[in-house]
């Protein structure tokens, strides 16, 4: 299990092949799934310039851990990576990176999506967005 919170962008495809090299488990899983979610040049209704993520360093990072543990004890998954940027941010870099590797797909899936919906309904980041027309801060995620 691999949680990384950094203020540097990232490749998100160069990330999961290196997990998977350090993994060393080829032949053990059969399956991996993985999401990426980048920032969009539009919310809302509003043309968003940039945007800014703030986090509670320690305390995010427990919490992502703890999500890889609650997906563990649900589904049969080999390993999990969860990448999560702060910092500013342009339309089109990716944000976050999330991926579950199992035997089989289903678990992979499952397991994949839920560390997603977790991390984008409650884990401690803080959006700020700057657009065309001002600045705001994002009160909740998008469902």
């Amino acid at each position: 299990m691999t949680i990384s919170v950094r203020d540097t962008p990232f490749d998100p495809y160069a990330e999961l092949r290196a997990h998977q090299e350090r993994l060393g488990q080829q032949g053990k899983y059969g399956a991996m799934a993985s999401f990426v979610g980048t920032l969009r040049d539009h919310h809302q209704g509003d043309a968003v310039r940039a945007m800014t993520l703030e986090h509670y360093p320690g305390m995010t990072e427990k919490y992502l851990q703890h999500i890889v543990v609650e997906a563990r004890a649900r589904w049969p998954i080999l390993d999990a990576l969860i990448i999560h940027r702060y910092g500013a941010l342009a339309p089109g870099e990716p944000i976050m990176l999330a991926a579950a590797w199992a035997e089989h797909r289903g678990a992979a899936f499952d397991a994949c999506r839920y560390l997603v919906e977790e991390l984008k309904h409650r884990a401690p980041f803080w959006k700020h967005e700057m657009l065309d027309a001002g600045q705001r801060w994002m009160e909740r995620n998008t469902p």
